[in-house]
């Protein structure tokens, strides 16, 4: 049996971390779509005249499915029964086709007066596509973390969770950054065009993952003959729902994800409206968390399999995240470098609480739970992404509007941001006090949050 577990394929290095970068892939040209339309808030009110109210909306219809009918709890079902191949297959399949049907909205139905269902053609079926392409993300998400959790088990695994992250906001960054300069070259429609074809390259990319991991569980004995005492049952459901490290990680990840990526949803234009910066580079600046995340989350994974401290990491992010946002509050500070300042302190926060967040939820629950634990947390995550980017898309638009400014022969709102970022704020101090409790739960019951992953 030792013979056999020295061939297996996740023991050779380079096996193990091609892996990783095939399915990164995947994630990365997921997050490029996810945040593409972020930095064109502005164009799409200047262009197809929606309103802050209606791009929180579209923006908040990512989580819209997963939130109302369950989508993402049944993806952890599905992964869980069904296994990472189906999964992530399935969930590429979902983000292009939600894709394009966001880029059919656009293209046919953008800037019309036609009303569906009460709301402008446009922005509904832009918002479905969306909805539709939100599912498939957080499947994905949850699959690829379980992969990780599979192909790095008694490895370098926070390493790797670092890097899988890292590798995937270069889409991020790569949307912030490019979105303007590109559709005002080609046209509004043409980086999610760019998103669309990147998805289709992810799809073929888990594919081809696929043959590989099956060559890993023809050589995993107890998977080919696994019991079904070994498989998912609902009870699995029940364990993790009573398990206290459940309900503290799940409240810490929404209420730092919540203050995250609704924020950067807002920021190209917070740069623009502001801290004057120039709208080609706002989105690039806006990014930069993304940027951040690029080269730190890989060095806090590492130093979290070697020294641990987990649980004191995350307290340290959301803190720091309570800095940023109460800076962002105070209305006389207009500064660019100051902007730019937080949005690199923001990019820190973003790649600590991560590094330390992912792998902490494989020591709470056995592998065979962490696909429903991971779906269960992901699901209370997109309440808040669902909420708060309409919530503070229904602020701005009620609230802020402290003028217009006519840009490029488009007339646009000007917004005063005090009151949202008020509103993160809030957010964060909740995350600090969550992180608190659960520190002090891992002390409780003996979680090893704090221990080093490799020993």
């Amino acid at each position: 049996m030792t013979e056999a577990i020295k061939k297996r394929i996740n023991d050779s290095a380079a096996a193990r971390w091609s892996a990783l970068f095939i399915v990164a892939f995947t994630m990365m040209a997921a997050y490029y779509v996810n945040d593409i339309m972020a930095p064109l808030k502005s164009m799409l009110e200047g262009h197809l005249h929606w309103t802050s109210g209606e791009f929180g909306t579209f923006t908040g219809a990512y989580s819209f499915l997963n939130v109302f009918l369950l989508m993402i709890i049944w993806g952890g079902l599905i992964l869980d029964r069904f296994g990472i191949r189906f999964t992530g297959i399935l969930a590429a399949v979902l983000m292009v086709g939600g894709t394009a049907c966001e880029y059919i909205a656009i293209t046919q139905y953008g800037g019309t007066t036609d009303i569906f269902h009460g709301m402008k053609a446009d922005v509904f079926w832009a918002s479905a596509g969306y909805s539709v392409f939100g599912v498939g993300a957080e499947v994905a998400g949850i699959t690829v973390t379980k992969i990780i959790a599979k192909w790095f088990q008694g490895k370098e695994m926070a390493l790797a969770m670092g890097v899988q992250v890292a590798l995937a906001r270069i889409g991020s960054q790569v949307a912030y950054a490019a979105a303007i300069p590109i559709a005002k070259e080609w046209g509004l429609s043409m980086p999610l065009f760019i998103g669309l074809c990147l998805l289709v390259g992810g799809l073929i990319a888990f594919v081809a993952f696929s043959f590989m991991d099956c060559k890993l569980n023809r050589q995993i004995e107890s998977e080919a003959v696994a019991t079904d005492e070994e498989k998912f049952s609902f009870h699995d459901v029940v364990a993790v729902i009573k398990n206290p490290g459940f309900w503290l990680i799940a409240l810490l990840c929404v209420l730092f994800y919540s203050c995250i990526f609704p924020f950067q949803k807002y920021a190209t234009e917070l740069m623009i409206t502001k801290y004057h910066v120039n709208e080609d580079l706002a989105g690039t600046f806006a990014g930069l968390p993304a940027l951040g995340a690029l080269f730190l989350t890989p060095v806090f994974g590492g130093m979290i399999d070697r020294k641990g401290k987990a649980a004191s990491i995350m307290i340290f992010g959301a803190a720091m995240l309570i800095f940023v946002h109460c800076i962002y509050a105070i209305p006389f500070i207009h500064a660019p470098w100051v902007a730019i300042g937080l949005m690199i302190i923001l990019g820190i926060s973003f790649s600590l609480v991560p590094s330390a967040m992912w792998p902490s939820v494989a020591k709470i629950f056995p592998v065979k739970q962490l696909g429903t634990a991971y779906a269960l947390i992901f699901f209370i995550q997109n309440i808040g992404l669902w909420g708060i980017p309409a919530l503070i898309g229904n602020v701005l638009d009620h609230y802020c509007i402290i003028g217009t400014e006519t840009s490029n022969g488009m007339e646009t709102n000007l917004y005063d941001y005090t009151l949202p970022m008020c509103i993160f704020t809030g957010i964060a101090i909740l995350s600090l006090i969550v992180g608190l409790f659960l520190k002090a739960a891992d002390k409780k019951f003996g979680y090893g949050l704090e221990e080093a992953n490799l020993k």
